[in-house]
């Protein structure tokens, strides 16, 4: 079995200061680097590095940058044979991290935006056989619901991480997704009240539910993550950490649950492989740098009293 990304390819421009910026507000940064991400990118690496085979369909721009996100991605044996070059730029991410950990982040699509049917063409000719996908809302939306749709009718399980939350609903996709994994602001976005809690995060997978959600796994950050199938609800608490940067923690977990799936065990204990990844990737700094491999992967989860599979 295998995964599927559908989605952004970026180059991370990282900014660190001491703490978030204010409106209007000039701050002296301590560093600068830049490193590989997108969501889609960085979810693929995350589940490569933990071991399952992943291959990612999305576009790069004609570009120094381009050559380097295509480069790192097959470093760690994702496959990209079904990204497409464009003469434009690549996608790019200006993220601030401050010392807390905490992270602001400005996308530029690029070649992102340039995501169509094409690309979905190219998602129909990967999806025979025992396949996951994994969906994300850098690209267009109009290609992630035509992506939802044929990955549906092929009998394959999807999973869409809802982020960046458009202005536009989203609720028409949820008929052709399997889990849906907003973390709390994705979710207070969705829903139109804060998710802060455990109570409010089950009160928006309910009301996501209403609305045609199937599954819904709200991550809450530090306090932990929240899930709500049709049948059962169950939260499972944050791994202690001392986090340095939250930049990409959410695809990690997206990764992790991934990578637990196609592997066959429990969906809680998928959520715990996802919180385990998330927790990881945020002690170290950047996207798909941070992303554990399995061995340390498995350490930590049996430091952890996790029992593997």
């Amino acid at each position: 079995m295998s995964i599927v990304v559908f989605g952004s390819l970026n180059m991370d421009l990282v900014v660190q200061t001491p703490r978030l910026l204010q409106s209007g507000e000039t701050l002296i940064g301590s560093d600068f680097y830049t490193t590989p991400g997108g969501k889609g990118a960085n979810q693929a690496v995350a589940a490569a590095k933990l071991g399952v085979p992943t291959e990612i369909i999305g576009r790069v721009g004609d570009d120094a940058f381009g050559l380097e996100l295509l480069a790192g991605l097959k470093a760690v044996g994702v496959g990209t044979d079904g990204v497409l070059v464009d003469a434009t730029h690549s996608g790019v991410a200006v993220i601030t991290v401050a010392a807390t950990g905490e992270n602001q982040i400005i996308g530029v699509f690029g070649a992102n935006g340039n995501v169509d049917e094409t690309n979905v063409e190219r998602l129909k000719t990967r999806l025979a056989g025992n396949k996951l996908l994994l969906l994300q809302l850098e690209v267009p939306i109009a290609a992630v619901k035509q992506a939802a749709q044929v990955a549906h009718e092929a009998g394959v399980q999807v999973i869409l991480d809802p982020a960046p939350v458009p202005a536009e609903a989203i609720a028409a996709l949820y008929p052709f997704i399997n889990i849906l994994v907003p973390n709390e602001i994705e979710a207070g976005q969705l829903v139109g009240f804060p998710v802060n809690s455990p109570e409010t995060a089950a009160l928006a997978a309910r009301a996501l539910q209403q609305q045609g959600a199937k599954t819904v796994i709200v991550k809450l950050g530090a306090q932990g993550v929240f899930c709500a199938t049709p049948d059962e609800t169950f939260f499972v608490p944050a791994f202690a950490v001392e986090a340095i940067d939250t930049v990409a923690a959410g695809d990690a977990f997206a990764g992790g649950l991934a990578a637990a799936l196609i592997e066959g065990v429990s969906l809680q204990q998928a959520v715990i492989w996802g919180a385990a990844a998330g927790a990881l990737a945020t002690t170290k700094k950047g996207a798909q740098a941070a992303m554990p491999d399995r061995p340390t992967f498995n350490s930590f989860l049996t430091a952890n009293g996790v029992t593997l599979p």
